[in-house]
């Protein structure tokens, strides 16, 4: 209560109630000295009430989970001050997304060119959903980029976060989240190869979507999407089926040309997962790139042993 009750503290928890914030984004929207501001967090922190985590050289603030009679109290406060961080979250939301449409911009032309060879990305999320259960109480999606499939699965889980090592990118998926209201979902720079970067058993619904075909080593990545899920948990996979389109390689660092569903299977067979179905799109033109979407289901017993195929895909 004490740590709460001090007026910078509060506004401080009123602000990350909109989403995680930088020191520099605080110190803003408070207008007051960073060395004030860092002193108030360092109380917060202390007090159990927000949480610091570091995305390279920026330090991230969110909220931990308040008492009741705190979140309470929050809900219930208004006036010029609360209408005064209102407006300074507005502002750091405009300021992200110009940075994001800056980052798109300069990018725009090779994504473009890459996204005309595949699938319509609209046919490619409806599969997902197709293949992804109704409800689950957690989603990862490992690779984030973006932040798309924690939008396009928003209503399939109840909390979610995204991982990916790209500080440009993570940026765009907060401004996207913000966007499209997705408040049960935030995102984290993490290594998804790298030991322990990822919770395991934390998620019951894990994505891949679109991140194989960057990896020298792509079982490596179902291997932690299946130490992510918990037992009875699903894994989607969404990438490009084999292709012979070498200039990939070069033009957007693809290091494998797609996979074949033997690839997935074996993949699968190595992290002691089934394969669930599958799905193939064909590309929006001849010659594109084909589109497919796995579904690999974790085991309820751990000593269960997973056959290659549960029942005969086409």
């Amino acid at each position: 209560m004490r740590a709460a009750g001090e007026e910078t503290r509060l506004r401080v928890l009123c602000l990350l109630r909109q989403g995680d914030l930088t020191v520099s984004e605080l110190t803003r929207a408070l207008g007051q000295l960073q060395p004030r501001v860092s002193r108030h967090l360092r109380i917060l922190v202390d007090a159990g009430l927000i949480k610091p985590y570091q995305e390279g050289s920026w330090r991230f603030y969110r909220l931990s989970a308040l008492p009741a009679w705190l979140a309470e109290l929050l809900d219930g406060l208004e006036g010029e001050e609360v209408d005064a961080l209102a407006k300074a979250i507005d502002e750091i939301r405009a300021e992200r997304a110009k940075r994001a449409a800056d980052f798109f911009a300069e990018n725009a032309e090779e994504w473009d060119a890459l996204r005309l060879l595949h699938t319509d990305d609209r046919l490619i999320e409806e599969a997902i959903l197709s293949l992804a259960p109704d409800r689950v109480d957690s989603f990862a999606d490992l690779g984030t980029g973006t932040g798309r499939m924690l939008i396009v699965l928003k209503d399939r889980y109840r909390e979610a976060v995204g991982y990916d090592l790209s500080p440009e990118m993570l940026s765009v998926a907060r401004v996207r989240l913000d966007e499209e209201g997705v408040k049960n979902a935030r995102v984290r720079r993490r290594d998804i190869l790298a030991p322990d970067q990822v919770p395991p058993a934390s998620a019951d619904l894990v994505c891949l979507h679109h991140v194989l075909h960057f990896l020298g080593e792509p079982e490596r990545a179902v291997e932690v999407g299946a130490a992510t899920l918990r037992p009875g948990g699903s894994l989607l996979i969404a990438d490009f089926a084999s292709h012979g389109m070498e200039e990939l390689r070069e033009r957007y660092a693809h290091r494998r040309l797609g996979f074949d569903t033997e690839d997935i299977v074996e993949f699968a067979r190595r992290a002691n997962l089934i394969l669930k179905d599958e799905t193939s799109l064909a590309p929006r033109s001849g010659g594109g790139l084909v589109s497919k979407i796995w579904r690999l289901d974790k085991p309820l017993s751990a000593t269960h042993s997973a056959p290659q195929r549960e029942t005969a895909l086409v």
